[in-house]
């Protein structure tokens, strides 16, 4: 009997929600309006705009006005960089941002972004485990960029770092701190209630929300340029007809998550145990990044020695098993991650490297089907690459 397929590549996008497509439908249909104009039909849509942007502040800890809608990740985290260092321009102040080496290719664009215009650019180290050089924080504090950046949980490894703590000590050097909340939110207790956080990023498709919907928090007292200029859609900031039936279904998932977030995080810390426990014992040799770190526990990267990622995937995808071999957004790169580079992973090693992700439709049998299919397709990954070499 042939085995269902298990997907573990929730760090790369999640099904969407039945309660969040059920929130959205309407929005889809009959409640068309522009939220911008004054008839009924703008009020009832904008009446459901206003309902998702507290219920994401609410789950956030945040105030409402203080959530911009965005088209996703991606942007959020470009106008946080980017569009921090511009208002910092604007008042003379120094032009220039830090950002960890291990950021999302969103930050470290943005990053890149700001120095093609003159601005500076600092990359701050990690060491083995994956976080972030506190010496190096601090150095770059004291130099006071626009703002400095380092995500809440690594997209490609799982590392958490102690943002509160790095928000601290950013705001005491009087420095905005930015971090990237798309794979922390929902599976491990982030808030940004009682924190220095300056600014944070959110994306629905991570956790059961559409893709093409995502959110900045700009806390009180942080500035930003907009990115993009048209209307006055809030307060300028992010201008346009905003994407109401997202923006909905962005509240309705950030709401399920932030209530579910403690279950889920017991939850899937079981699952991750298993699958580790599963895997190691089938592969003695296997390596598990940022052991003995602090990892989030929806996210097990791990480097299969003598094997190729993109070969190794292949193998378990025909298994019945989805995987990835790091960022979703760097298919088909050929080169080691740059995030387990900064890490000092030997680029043998790291050309191995498997990310396998829960989320909140993974089961048990999904781990047991991964453990059970992984040895065969290690082998076979093994055996191309050793005739590759051979070749």
């Amino acid at each position: 009997m042939s085995r269902a397929p298990a997907y573990l590549d929730h760090a790369a996008t999640t099904p969407v929600r039945p309660e969040v497509v059920e929130a959205m439908l309407p929005y889809l249909g009959a409640t068309f309006g522009n939220p911008s104009s004054s008839h009924a039909f703008g009020r009832a849509a904008r009446g459901g705009l206003e309902r998702a942007r507290r219920e994401v502040a609410e789950a956030l800890g945040a105030e409402p006005g203080e959530v911009y809608f965005t088209s996703g990740g991606t942007e959020a985290d470009n106008l946080a960089v980017i569009g921090r260092a511009l208002a910092a321009r604007a008042v003379g102040a120094p032009f220039g941002v830090a950002v960890a080496a291990t950021e999302h290719k969103a930050v470290l664009a943005a990053a890149h972004a700001v120095a093609r215009l003159g601005g500076r650019e600092q990359l701050l180290p990690v060491d083995a485990l994956g976080m972030i050089d506190r010496a190096a924080f601090a150095a770059a504090l004291a130099a006071r960029p626009a703002v400095v950046s380092v995500m809440w949980v690594n997209n490609e490894t799982g590392v958490a770092h102690p943002v509160a703590e790095l928000a601290t000590e950013a705001a005491a050097a009087g420095v905005p701190l930015h971090t990237d909340m798309v794979q922390a939110f929902g599976k491990v207790p982030a808030t940004l209630a009682g924190t220095s956080v300056a600014l944070a990023t959110l994306s629905g498709h991570k956790l059961g929300a559409p893709k093409g919907i995502g959110a900045l928090v700009v806390r009180r007292g942080t500035t930003v340029e907009p990115l993009v200029t048209g209307g006055s859609q809030q307060r300028g900031i992010r201008p346009g007809t905003e994407n109401i039936a997202g923006a909905v279904a962005l509240g309705r998932a950030a709401a399920l998550a932030a209530h579910e977030v403690a279950v889920e995080h017991a939850r899937l810390s079981r699952l991750r145990a298993d699958l580790l426990a599963g895997l190691q014992a089938a592969l003695p040799d296997l390596v598990v990044v940022a052991a003995g770190g602090i990892t989030a526990p929806h996210v097990l990267a791990v480097l299969v020695p003598e094997a190729e990622s993109a070969t190794l995937l292949m193998h378990l995808d025909r298994a019945g098993v989805a995987a990835s071999g790091g960022s979703a957004c760097a298919t088909g790169a050929v080169e080691p991650s740059h995030v387990l580079t900064a890490m000092g992973v030997p680029p043998g090693l790291a050309r191995g490297l498997v990310r396998l992700s829960l989320g909140h439709d993974s089961t048990a049998g999904d781990v047991a089907a991964a453990v059970a299919v992984f040895p065969e397709a290690v082998a076979r990954a093994r055996a191309a690459t050793g005739a590759l070499s051979r070749g």
